[in-house]
Formats: structure tokens, sequence, C-alpha cells
């Protein structure tokens, strides 16, 4: 349990709402109360329908005078906002984004992977800070300062792909500059975003809007979970996460009120995406793509990126008929398979689910139908088990619009796929570059691991980044306390092969100076006895290397410190590792001894303060320098050989 609740069953919060058929529903309680809704769920009665819509229709007229027309949508520049159908949550140094041997972003390269598999993407979230932030005193905008962002940033636009920034509001415990307000519009004038996404925040704040709205008109900010009715009007887009849906997919309350506001279906921890993708289908709305949840690996399997493959397509060819046609839900409903109706202009455009564990034909009645997907005919369409079909209606006397022909051509080779098994990967340790410069085998105090066997135990705080392999949370709605941040244990057996001598202290500043100066660099040992600090990883390795030895593994690591003679300097910094790993997504190195910095105000930061031995910390590697921080230090071994 977590929290009071199964976190492999929704909440009642994220429940489908029912909607009430016998009451009026363009006011009073029961209005008020569907204004809170996810989902309007569908309902139990196929006898029940008509009268369904009529409700719906009933409440969306209440709530428009309640709240307003939302006129922000008659904005052309605010209009791309509902063509964003597919949108990455990226992680700034996912490896299919950036190439750490060359030190360089890679955006075609992920571009493509997502054209292949997804079916191309209208938007990227530059994820940037979290879950690395707090490690010391850089505040999210610093993390924003990359070399090469803003020409990325631009190269992604190029493309057809909008750029959303992150905001992190409960970013308040590290160094402050100046409002978010204006650091936040400033971030997006310089890197060229369309949009925010609003961490954590359901809505931006009306000054926060106007402040963007000014830094990029037509500028698109998206909450995370549901969005208050009366903020629709202001914010063009919506994440539907954790949004438990009725067996036949039911309405969503945004996308009714508003069908140009733009809702990306996602539940970050699920590995079977049918559900979300069903339930996008028959409301017209978009996808979050999210296979790395900071720093955890929860790829989509072949299934479910060939079903959004199949609908992609069509929702981009026939955009105006999903914001502007006659929405009409669940029109259809025979057994398992369930479908809506969109009509514009004499063309109707069908879309069909099924919910069922196998195929099921739907038969259209009447003529003028055409099948939009390969292998599928007007008479009979397949809708494959748990996916998604399509047809368009054109009436006698209407020309045949381009749409379809373009629809039909660009599903011609999107097959359905069966493959639903997660795609396992597993991350492997990296090893260190061989270093080319000078070597100066220095002497240093030291402590030693004697070879052997050992069994330890490694704590360390559940974050979403997990820890080695597998993600934290498999199939859970939405981790909470006790299980989210709760301190944990492992047990490792590790081999030490020879004996190791892991220095006793951390290298210091007057060391370092001398590496510097042996291969040509201008050195600063400000306080020779402090540890050195903001170093790479890199730059750590290649000192070890050239001192004659290398990083201590964080097995190594934390057999020296509870040996005597093993101290800290001062003032004590987190201690790079040999133990770079990688699962081809992402980069991590363990980081043992934590820091005397402490980020406060969050339980989203990075670990702070003096930690034991035992506790071991996950860091994702970020590239281009920006993981040297003045909390992380290294000190060196050498292995003792016969």
């Amino acid at each position: 349990m977590s929290g009071g609740f199964d976190p492999l069953h929704p909440r009642e919060l994220d429940l489908p709402t029912r909607v009430p058929l016998d009451v009026d529903l363009t006011m009073g309680d029961a209005a008020i109360v569907l204004d809170d809704a996810k989902i309007f769920a569908a309902p139990a009665d196929a006898a029940d329908l008509d009268k369904w819509r009529t409700q719906l229709t009933a409440w969306r007229d209440g709530a428009r005078r309640r709240h307003g027309e939302p006129v922000r949508y008659d904005d052309p520049a605010s209009r791309w906002a509902s063509r964003c159908f597919t949108v990455a949550q990226l992680w700034l140094w996912d490896e299919l984004f950036f190439d750490f041997e060359a030190q360089r972003f890679t955006p075609e390269r992920f571009l493509t992977d997502a054209r292949e598999r997804f079916g191309g993407l209208d938007g990227v979230v530059l994820w940037h800070a979290y879950p690395v932030i707090g490690i010391d005193e850089r505040n999210q905008w610093d993390f924003y300062d990359v070399p090469g962002l803003a020409e990325v940033a631009a190269e992604l636009r190029a493309a057809g792909v909008a750029v959303f920034l992150d905001y992190n509001p409960w970013d308040t415990g590290t160094r402050r500059a100046g409002d978010d307000a204006e650091e936040l519009a400033a971030t997006v004038r310089r890197l060229g975003a369309d949009g925010v996404f609003l961490d954590t925040l359901k809505k931006a704040d009306p000054e926060l809007v106007a402040a963007l709205d000014e830094a990029r008109p037509g500028i698109g900010l998206e909450g995370e979970s549901k969005l208050a009715t009366e903020r629709i009007a202001d914010h063009t887009l919506s994440w539907a996460q954790w949004f438990a849906d009725s067996e036949a997919p039911g309405v969503l309350r945004a996308r009714w009120f508003e069908r140009r506001h733009m809702q990306h279906h996602i539940r970050r921890w699920h590995r079977d995406h049918s559900a979300e993708l069903r339930s996008a289908w028959l409301n017209g709305v978009g996808i979050m793509v999210w296979e790395v949840v900071f720093g955890a690996w929860v790829g989509w399997n072949s299934r479910d990126a060939a079903t959004l493959r199949r609908m992609l397509p069509v929702q981009r060819g026939f955009h105006r008929w999903l914001i502007e046609g006659e929405w009409t839900p669940l029109n259809v409903l025979d057994g398992a398979i369930a479908g809506s109706t969109f009509e514009l202009d004499g063309v109707t455009l069908l879309l069909l689910v099924n919910t069922s564990a196998g195929d099921a034909v739907y038969r259209p009645v009447g003529a003028g139908w055409s099948a939009l997907h390969a292998g599928d005919t007007a008479e009979a369409i397949t809708v494959p088990a748990g996916g998604i079909a399509a047809a368009v209606r054109v009436d006698q006397g209407t020309a045949v619009p381009d749409e379809l022909d373009a629809a039909q051509a660009a599903l011609a080779d999107e097959a359905v796929h069966r493959d639903a098994s997660f795609p396992h990967r597993i991350s492997r340790r990296v090893v260190a570059s061989r270093w080319e410069g000078p070597v100066e085998s220095t002497s240093f105090s030291s402590v030693t691991v004697p070879a052997g066997k050992y069994t330890l135990t490694v704590r360390f705080r559940m974050r979403e980044t997990g820890m080695y392999d597998g993600a934290p949370y498999v199939d859970e709605w939405k981790p909470l306390p006790p299980r989210l941040h709760d301190q944990r244990t492992l047990d490792r057996t590790v081999v030490v092969a020879q004996p190791v001598q892991i220095a006793a202290a951390e290298v210091s500043e007057a060391e370092y100076a001398l590496f510097l100066e042996a291969i040509g660099e201008v050195a600063d040992a400000r306080d020779p006895d402090r540890p050195v600090t903001n170093v790479t990883f890199a730059r750590a390795r290649e000192y070890a290397a050239w001192a004659g030895g290398r990083l201590p593994t964080e097995d190594e690591w934390q057999l020296a410190a509870s040996r005597p003679g093993f101290i800290r300097r001062t003032p004590e910094v987190w201690n790079w590792t040999e133990s770079e790993h990688s699962d081809g997504r992402t980069r991590f190195v363990m980081l043992k001894g934590g820091s005397a910095h402490r980020s406060e105000g969050s339980d989203w930061y990075f670990d702070g303060g003096v930690k034991p031995p035992e506790f071991s910390a996950k860091l994702l590697l970020p590239g281009l320098g920006q993981d040297a921080s003045p909390s992380i230090g290294f000190r060196i071994c050498r292995e003792d050989r016969p």
C-alpha cells in the first residue's frame, strides 16, 4: 500500500465521473461537480447514450456561461497547440539526443528514431534540471545555460517540432536570482521556446501567463494533470495524467469544453499504453511519449508504438474534423467495439476502438465508406485487439477530400503489431577512456581494501531515478510516500580481485594544481587543503590516470570508508567513483559520501548533507561540463598487483 491506496489501482480522484441523467446540468451542484471531472464516464447502459450526450451538451453550455468563452484559441499565434498530438518528455542528456563521446547534441538522431517507432513528434519537453538540481546552489535557470542549446532548439523547430521548457515552481532552495516569471520569460526568449510545461502545477498564475505571453505571443502552457475548467481559457494544452477511463472510453472534460484544447494522455509507469491510446483516439487528442522517467527506463512496446503510428496520420490529416466537426461521442457501441464520429462538410470521420483481447470486425452501415488502414474494406473493418481503426464516409455529391487519399497513403505500410512485451534495457558499466597524457605516479596516504568477496548493504533514497536497473515503480498510478522518497536498502555481493590502496582523503586543490600545470593549463589553488571541486567526471578520471591510478568503484569506496585512516576533507563533498553506467539511453554515476551542501525546501532536490559510507546516490550524468559541481570532489586508488 502507498499513502492509503493500492498503487496498482486508480485512486478515487483518478476515476471517471458519472454523468447524472436526471438533473439540470446547466447550473447547480451537479454541474459544478462535473467542472472538476477528469473524464466523463460512458453510460453503463447503451440505451442511455442519447440522454448522456444531451446532458454533456447541457453541462458545456452552462460551463461556458459560468466561465466565459475561451477566446485565446481564436488568436492565430495560439493555434499551433491544437496540432501538437505527440509530445516527448526528453531528458536533455538522453543518449539518443546527446553523444557523450563526441560531446555534442544529436537532435537528428532522436527525431529519426521517433519517426521510425512512433510516427514522428509534434513537440518535445526539454527536461533539464530535475533530478540533478539541488546537488549545489545552481537553480533551474542555470541548468538551461548549456552551450549550443539555443541552436538545438532552433533545429527542432525547423524540423516542425515545438519546443517546451520545464518550469519547476518548487525550486526555492537554490541560488536566488530574479523573479520566477522574469527568469522563465527570459529563458523562453533566449531558447525560442513555443511552450512551457508546468511541473507539479495544474495551472499558472495569471501574472506568469502575462509574462510568458509577452515573451512569446501564443505560448502554450501545459499543466500537469487535470486543468480547472475556468483556466482552459488561457492554457491551450494540459496533461491527461493518471486519467482512469470507463470500459468504453468516455469524454475528456477539458476537450469537450473546448475542442481546440490539446491534451496528452500519459501513465508514465505503465507498460501497457493501449487504454491511453484508445481514449486519446476517440477524443481526438494526443499522447505523451515518455520512455525515460528521470533515468528509469519505461520504454514503449512494439504493439503500442505501432498503434500510435496508425493514429497520427489520421489525427494530423483530419485535424479540422477533430476541432470543427460535429462530434458525436460513442455513436457506435457494439460489444467490445466503440466508436465516435466527427462530421464536417458532408464528410464523416469514424474512429473505432476495440476493448477486448481479440480482434473484432465492424461493418459500417450505408454507402460511401472508405477504410483508412491497409487490409480493411468499406464492408469490413478489423479493429485489432486493444487497438484502433478508422473509416471515412463521403456523402453523395460531396467531393472526396484530399485528406482521405493522403491518410490512406501514409497508412499503407502501417501494419498491426502484436508484440506487447516490455523492451528491457540493462545498464552496464562504462570503461574509462585510455589516458594518452603524461603520467606522474604521485604518492598519497592510503587505506587498504584486501582482496576478497564481500556482501555490502547499500542505503539510498528511492527517487524516480531508481538505482541500477529497472524502473522503481511498475504499472503504478502515482507513487506517493512512503513508497516515494523513502529510505531503502539493497545488498550487493562484490569481489575485489586484487588489494586496492585507496587514498585516505580527497584530492586537494594543491594536488590538482600540479596536474593542471603538467598538462599545460592554468592552476588556481586558493585553499590548498580544501578538496578540489568543480571537476567533471571525465577530468577526475584523467587526473587519476595521470597520478598512476584510477577512481575507486563505489564498492571499494564503501569498503575503504569503514577502515581506520579514511578521512573527509572539509567542506565535505560527494565523491566521484569509477561507476559510470549506461543502458543506451541514460548515463549515470554513483556518488558516495554526501556533502556539506543541502538544498532545502523540496523533496525533489538531490540528496544533501554528509552521508554514512553505505549511502549511495545515483547522479544522472550531464554533458558539456554541466556535471562539474562545487559539491563533488574525488579521491583516487591504485591496485596492488603481484
